[in-house]
């Protein structure tokens, strides 16, 4: 059997596929051009992915395609119905990231919340040194204890989010994808009104694209941080950059963004050397230990593929009656 693993560095130079070659012939590139794409395709059983796209153009004369491996929970870059139609298999891995956004996550909303940057640039320009006294305390910053923490998607990461804000003593909204019978929930708008952090964490689906637009945003309060570590393109990134830039909103951490890597034409250019933003290059899945367990899920998904089970198919669960 033939497996091509399509884009390894967007996994990290630190892992290696070794276990793959139990299952069969691996070959491992580095990154695919789209001119190359078909061609490293063409014979392959299996195809391990991150970020590529595939679709009906270049997955038509892939004609021994049998499974496609994803290699994260979302997989919004494959055209799974096409997949159902080609009786291609797809699969996620989902779970194993969990801790690992949640962390980033928090580590945010901690760094904006306490303005940690700009105390650490006040050291580190030598103004401490310089200045003679003790401490120094603007820009002012307020503890996380009773503060409104609203979370818009509840499944693994949003709840391990709200077990966190908990313990930080904060109050915790959710705004959940799907609702779940059982679960105190409010709606969008009052999630967006009364919290002073807001973090996402939604599946990028033609429901939740554009879902955080200028409308929503207006309703935030003043000061409010916005976070956004799932897909780039449930908010609107104009609206927020102009929020941020009239005052808006207090602090912005983005981890995603509806191009990556981010282009000279994303409004968030305008506020990359900002006092209290964060940007980070789409990493809070990418935990070594998140990464490794990704890899061991992808090797059971093809494993129980092989065996005739179904472990993870997307394509499957997407066609139920």
């Amino acid at each position: 059997m033939k497996i091509v693993i399509l884009d390894a560095k967007t996994l990290g130079d630190d892992m290696e596929f070794s276990q793959f070659e139990k299952l069969g012939e691996v070959s491992v590139y580095q990154t695919t051009p789209p001119m190359l794409l078909e061609e490293r395709i063409r014979d392959a059983e299996v195809i391990i992915v991150n970020k590529i796209k595939l679709n009906a153009l270049n997955l038509k004369n892939a004609k021994k395609l049998r499974l496609i491996c994803v290699t994260a929970t979302g997989y919004d870059n494959i055209d799974v119905n096409y997949c159902w139609r080609e009786e291609i298999g797809v699969c996620n891995v989902r779970g194993y990231s969990t801790d690992s956004v949640a962390q980033l996550t928090v580590s945010m909303a901690l760094a904006l919340m306490t303005r940690l940057e700009e105390f650490d640039r006040y050291v580190k320009s030598g103004k401490y040194a310089a200045g003679g006294v003790q401490n120094h305390l603007k820009p002012y910053f307020h503890e996380m204890t009773d503060k409104t923490w609203g979370i818009i998607g509840y499944g693994n990461i949003g709840a391990r989010v709200a077990r966190i804000a908990h313990t930080l003593g904060c109050r915790v909204l959710i705004n959940p994808h799907r609702i779940k019978e059982g679960t105190d929930h409010v709606t969008l708008d009052e999630l967006c009104g009364e919290s002073d952090i807001i973090s996402i964490h939604v599946p990028l689906t033609a429901e939740t694209k554009g879902m955080i637009d200028e409308e929503h945003i207006a309703m935030m309060k003043d000061g409010a941080i916005f976070i956004n570590v799932s897909r780039g393109a449930v908010a609107d990134e104009k609206a927020l950059t102009r929020a941020f830039e009239n005052g808006k909103l207090g602090g912005l951490g983005i981890d995603v963004y509806s191009e990556e890597p981010i282009t000279a034409k994303s409004p968030y250019n305008r506020i990359l050397d900002k006092k209290n933003v964060i940007f980070t290059p789409h990493m809070a899945w990418g935990a070594y230990e998140a990464r490794r367990r990704c890899m061991d899920e992808i090797f059971k998904n093809i494993e129980t593929f092989l065996m005739g089970g179904v472990r993870n198919r997307v394509d499957l669960s997407r066609h139920t009656p």
